[in-house]
């Protein structure tokens, strides 16, 4: 039997997303780098996208993987929409830079320039600056189609320059004796076939953007491959340069590892693995859309480029790197982020655990200190009755205080044991390492699971008296990573408890990673266990009640949404008559505005912190259900990982995360609704006018309870 309900594509809702990343950058109501931010943002994450899941695509679309959710014919489909896509995104993108950005740059007496042709005071500086500081760095490589001794690395930027030798005096005047004055035009280069050569751009030694001297009250700024092309001849001595262009190569990224493996078979397969990133496959080659069409031929056959890989782009690519734009003019508005604030009630003199015995605490990151999980930590450290620490690991920032307090605990004869996550997309290398180290100081690491991830972000900390009797232990459950450097880029939330099931449940979860309990939960809900039951059955209860003539309510926050049968089951919750409102910061498969999704509306968030949190609202009739943990509901979240989800007890804490939701319901500045076309809709016809800007608005409620 056909399905009667409809979903987004998955790659096309997330493209979508990353176009409302984009349109951060168009208006002109924050700060002038905050919205250059944004353009870098939306290629950085557009570079990920096709390094990973346009290269599956590929992979299936030519043959070279197997899949059982697409064959062939969709995956050269599903590409081909893709691309239409991103090219028209990408116009866009142009776009809102020449004609939004850059003019708003000279508004404030910064000129960028955008070619080699500089002002004439600036000439003598580009050619210097050109001598002593870019042209030691570079190495023309010659690249022709039967030999090609240049190999394209990933993301790195490349000058693809063709020229001509130059004709001696003798050989010029015989050929002008003989040739017809039509034959004379150009006579001294197009007898000769041209030649080719790369050039990769160093600007690990020489910044990607450089500051010109200033004059009168403008600043100025040029790129590094604009400056090489204003002194390219001096580069080809003997030759004539007809044009450059610059090119980069992005590769298949995405590590496979084989479900049966074992944790040693696992280590090893990273290791090999993650060398192998950089020489992956060509999935896209990505050229300035001027270069000509016999100068790109000549590229495509000599690096043996499949032509479905190629991707036109701007003159300047790599785009992402604009984050390092830098802001010469001191009287340009700097970007001014809420500062993360701490508790009063959670001072350095302060005990947390002494505090958490008596009250639930819930911390809003970066709103709040990340300093706070650190100080619960240290105090764990020093706690003589601290007998055991636990915690689970997925991104782990470089130079980590939590795992240097880690290794204290351990070296202060504190039991430590760290669940480790080696297949965490980009930090398998930083995983591993930091790994090796903990274990090198004494704690006890558990690798990666056989066929699952372990996704949950959790942390135990366990008491006892000399006597061996039980304490009041602490349990923290989280939205986001233990990680120093994302809780200031990233609006997470995360809760401690002193509640004896919680924690007993965490431990359990704790003892099964091991392979040592039974995977029995009574209040945690656990992904693979008792998660999806547990979710049916709260949906099931309000349907039940807008069918018995009651209010149905659900709110659910989340990153991504996509698994078909929870979706069904949010179709059927609205045709029951139930209110669902759906704060969704990426991807979402559910189409709203259809029959059987009238009463869903899809809200999407995105300003100054990436939205992460995941925090559920269900009616409960007037007294509501809140919970908050690590699962987004993606068929990967639900089905194949181990992930964490807490219910919030503390009638205080539920108001405050019930307050929080409505503050980004009500939101009309920053926050859109997606339509039925996967459209980024705003919610006033003029967002800038608007009070509630969400992040900022629950910034200041949070302020206002200190």
């Amino acid at each position: 039997m056909e399905n009667q309900y409809k979903y987004f594509k998955r790659d096309i809702s997330w493209l979508s997303f990353n176009y409302r990343v984009l349109l951060g950058a168009e208006g002109d109501t924050l700060p002038l780098y905050e919205r250059i931010n944004f353009i870098s943002i939306y290629s950085s994450n557009l570079e990920e996208f096709y390094k990973i899941r346009v290269a599956d695509h590929k992979a299936v679309a030519t043959g070279v993987a197997q899949s059982d959710e697409e064959s062939v014919q969709s995956a050269i489909e599903l590409v081909t929409e893709i691309n239409d896509e991103v090219n028209r995104q990408l116009e866009e993108r142009i776009r809102i830079y020449e004609q939004k950005i850059l003019p708003a740059l000279r508004k404030h007496h910064i000129i960028f320039y955008q070619s080699r042709n500089v002002e004439p005071f600036h000439k003598e500086f580009v050619r210097r600056f050109f001598c002593e500081e870019i042209f030691p760095y570079l190495t023309p490589v010659p690249v022709s189609k039967d030999k090609v001794i240049s190999f394209l690395r990933d993301n790195r930027l490349y000058l693809a320059v063709r020229l001509y030798p130059k004709r001696d005096e003798e050989t010029r005047g015989q050929v002008d004796k003989e040739s017809s004055p039509r034959q004379l035009v150009n006579s001294s280069t197009c007898q000769l076939p041209p030649q080719y050569f790369v050039m990769k751009l160093s600007y690990s030694k020489v910044p990607r953007f450089i500051e010109l001297p200033k004059e009168g009250k403008n600043y100025y700024l040029m790129f590094i491959e604009d400056i090489i092309k204003a002194n390219i001849d001096t580069i080809f001595p003997g030759y004539e340069v007809d044009s450059s262009y610059c090119i980069k190569i992005s590769r298949d990224a995405d590590i496979l590892i084989d479900d049966s493996a074992n944790t040693s078979e696992i280590i090893e397969l990273v290791k090999s693995k993650v060398k192998k990133r950089k020489i992956g496959d060509v999935c896209r080659f990505v050229y300035d859309r001027a270069m000509p069409e016999d100068f790109l031929d000549f590229l495509v056959d000599a690096y043996h480029i499949n032509r479905q890989e190629l991707a036109p782009g701007d003159k300047h690519l790599n785009m992402e790197d604009l984050r390092h734009l830098p802001n010469p003019n001191n009287a340009v508005r700097p970007i001014r982020k809420p500062q993360p604030m701490k508790l009063t009630c959670l001072d350095e003199r302060e005990s947390i655990f002494r505090y958490v015995e008596k009250k639930d605490l819930l911390l809003h990151y970066p709103y709040h200190s990340f300093e706070h999980f650190i100080h619960f930590l240290y105090e764990a450290v020093h706690e003589p009755t601290v007998r055991e620490i636990m915690v689970t690991q997925y991104r782990v920032a470089e130079n980590s205080a939590v795992i240097n307090t880690l290794i204290a605990a351990a070296q202060n004869g504190k039991k430590v044991t760290v669940f480790i996550e080696l297949k965490a997309r980009f930090d398998e290398e930083n995983n591993l390492a930091t790994a090796e180290m903990m274990k090198a100081a004494g704690i006890n690491i558990i690798f990666s699971i056989p066929g699952l991830k372990v996704h949950a972000k959790v942390a135990l900390v366990l008491r006892h008296d000399k006597q061996g009797h039980k304490l009041p232990s602490y349990a923290y459950i989280s939205t986001g990573n233990f990680n120093e450097k994302t809780a200031t880029l990233y609006a997470d939330s995360g809760l401690f408890t002193c509640n004896p099931v919680i924690v007993n449940d965490l431990h359990n979860l704790f003892l099964t990673l091991q392979g040592k309990g039974k995977p029995v939960f009574h209040r945690l809900l656990v992904a693979r266990f008792n998660l999806i039951p547990e979710l049916n059955r709260l949906i099931e209860h309000e349907m039940n009640l807008a069918k018995s003539g009651k209010q149905g309510r659900i709110i659910l926050k989340m990153n991504a949404l996509q698994d078909p049968t929870m979706i069904n089951r949010l179709y059927e919750a609205s045709q029951a008559g139930v209110e669902i409102d759906l704060i969704v910061r990426g991807i979402c498969c559910l189409i709203p505005g259809q029959e059987y999704s009238r009463n869903i509306r899809v809200t999407r968030i995105v300003d100054t912190f990436l939205e992460h949190a995941r925090v559920w609202y269900f009616g409960n009739g007037g007294k509501p259900k809140l919970f908050l943990g690590s699962p987004d509901w993606m068929c990967r979240n639900l089905y194949r990982r181990i992930e964490a989800v807490t219910p919030i007890l503390d009638p205080d804490l539920k108001q405050e995360l019930s307050d929080m939701l409505t503050i980004q319901l009500t939101d009309k500045r920053k926050a859109c609704f997606v339509d039925e076309h996967l459209r980024n809709r705003w919610k006033s016809a003029r967002p800038q006018r608007e009070k509630v800007r969400s992040q900022y608005t629950f910034y200041e409620y949070l302020k206002d309870k200190l």
